[in-house]
């Protein structure tokens, strides 16, 4: 953060929750158009210039015009809420009726999908604006680098060190979002592309319990395992957009799953500063890792824990599995076996006139660009009674209960523990050893990440809450209460702020 202090009756724009630009939106201190160009202004600065960082693909040519329609439409009938006007960006796996949706693969480029995802549409429907989409690891071309790469783009670079990768798939959205390019985003999980940006950006990153949020119109690789998520700055705004993106949707089945099981009230209700006081936290040990590049984020993981403790929380530590919870996460992968039929499901949904309509027809048309894992795809064949794809997913449900059972035995509210514990991997490495956490991704359970610190290179490190399906209230209230005891987030030394960044309430 900058050390000038500022009054109440202004607001930085690297700082203010969506909560706070709405205000000033209200109040006439800002305008939707406004604020549009102050996000532009940094995309121009800072993503093709400055340190480059490659996290857009593509803006949208109607935004400053959507943005007047709705400074104009709030005059007239005032906001339809609190998304009234606000640029969000969401993750080129998300279609959108006015824009490419690519998945970051050069044989996709001018794929313009009929129709909005179904959380594109809740978020257009809320009054956000569509600002741009996200670079990202190439979903289907075979990439150049392992992480971060698209055949479309290129590299995404972190905002805190140019020389390392910002996450893995949804590396585009947390770099984006770590420079405050837009107030907060959308990215999409199938083994941790949720919450590895958002640990290696010092976000707030939340993977719903699945079936919460809809995937319909979403770019995946596995119809078990793909989920979509909210991602920003603060546990406000990551609640505020799963208000708009929660619910029932006959286009994802899977989203049956939460009928009865929404709360009464959106999910903002639930942020309370208290909500550690009398909060049972467990710490899961069997996700800490031994070693000198660990202990950085281990003394960072140890703050935190200590941190929550004299707020209030009841700590239950020294939980463990009582199993190799490590090789039962790397022997319960579904992707390998399930994306070919999730691929061809997407790409039907195209229609007619799409430039790609399978996946035999991509290989077909773009050969020398297709991934082995696409075409290891066409030789799976049927999954139905295929031993090692029910292994995995044995394996899949052995996670869940177990977690479950460990929560419920200990009577937690959630289990606590570093999301990892090693920083973003140089641009061009694979990463090491104990730096991806599938756990929840795997486990089909809900994970919130909150910032928790800078190690001694300035690379950030995340906590994980972890809870049981359907706790998303629970998990947003522990996260919220640490997030104001911790204020972690520091704005990127790449990334400073403009002129005119300071708005007048």
């Amino acid at each position: 953060m900058h050390s000038k202090t500022f009054s109440q009756a202004e607001i930085q724009l690297e700082t203010a929750t969506i909560k706070e630009l709405g205000e000033a939106l209200g109040s006439g201190a800002l305008t939707s158009e406004t604020l549009l160009k102050l996000y532009l202004a940094r995309i121009a600065a800072y993503d093709k210039k400055g340190p480059n960082l490659n996290s857009i693909l593509v803006l949208n040519p109607k935004a400053m015009e959507i943005a007047r329609r709705l400074d104009e439409e709030r005059k007239a009938k005032g906001p339809r809420g609190p998304l009234h006007g606000i640029p969000v960006v969401v993750k080129d796996t998300f279609d959108t009726f006015d824009m490419p949706t690519t998945g970051g693969f050069i044989g996709l480029a001018k794929s313009i999908p009929p129709r909005d995802s179904s959380a594109v549409k809740k978020l257009r429907d809320a009054g956000a604006i569509i600002l741009a989409k996200t670079n990202l690891s190439d979903w289907f071309g075979e990439r150049k680098n392992p992480l971060a790469w698209s055949t479309i783009a290129g590299q995404v670079l972190n905002p805190y060190d140019p020389t390392r990768v910002p996450g893995y798939s949804s590396a585009g959205t947390g770099a984006a979002l770590a420079a405050y390019f837009a107030a907060a985003g959308l990215g999409s999980d199938t083994g941790g592309s949720v919450l590895i940006p958002a640990a290696d950006s010092s976000l707030v990153g939340l993977l719903p319990t699945p079936g919460l949020m809809s995937r319909a119109g979403m770019i995946g690789s596995s119809f078990t395992q793909e989920r979509g998520g909210p991602m920003g700055r603060s546990v406000y705004d990551v609640a505020l957009l799963l208000n708009h993106l929660v619910g029932y949707d006959s286009d994802d089945m899977i989203t049956a799953r939460s009928l009865g099981k929404l709360p009464a009230q959106p999910y903002t209700s639930f942020l309370d500063a208290n909500g550690l006081k009398g909060a049972r936290i467990g710490i899961l040990r069997d996700m800490y890792f031994d070693g000198p590049q660990h202990q950085d984020g281990l003394k960072l993981a140890q703050t935190a824990i200590d941190q929550m403790r004299r707020a209030g929380a009841i700590v239950v530590d020294r939980i463990t599995t009582g199993i190799n919870i490590h090789a039962a996460i790397d022997n319960a992968s579904l992707s390998n076996f399930e994306r070919y039929e999730y691929y061809n499901h997407y790409l039907a949904r195209l229609g007619p006139n799409a430039p790609v309509r399978s996946v035999e027809e991509m290989i077909e048309k773009a050969p020398d660009t297709i991934s082995r894992n696409v075409r290891n795809s066409l030789q799976i064949g049927p999954i139905d009674r295929n031993p090692s794809y029910l292994a995995a997913r044995a394996n899949q449900d052995m996670l869940l209960e177990i977690i479950t059972g460990l929560i419920d035995r200990y009577k937690l509210d959630a289990l606590v523990f570093p999301y990892k514990t090693v920083i973003a991997p140089k641009v061009g490495e694979d990463r090491p050893a104990g730096s991806v956490n599938r756990l929840a991704s795997y486990a089909a359970l809900p994970s919130l990440l909150v910032p928790a610190g800078f190690t001694s290179e300035g690379l950030p490190i995340s906590m994980q809450f972890l809870g049981k399906q359907f706790s998303e209230p629970t998990l947003i209230k522990l996260g919220y209460a640490y997030e104001q005891i911790s204020k972690n987030r520091k704005t990127p030394k790449t990334t400073p702020a403009l002129e005119g960044e300071v708005i007048k309430k």
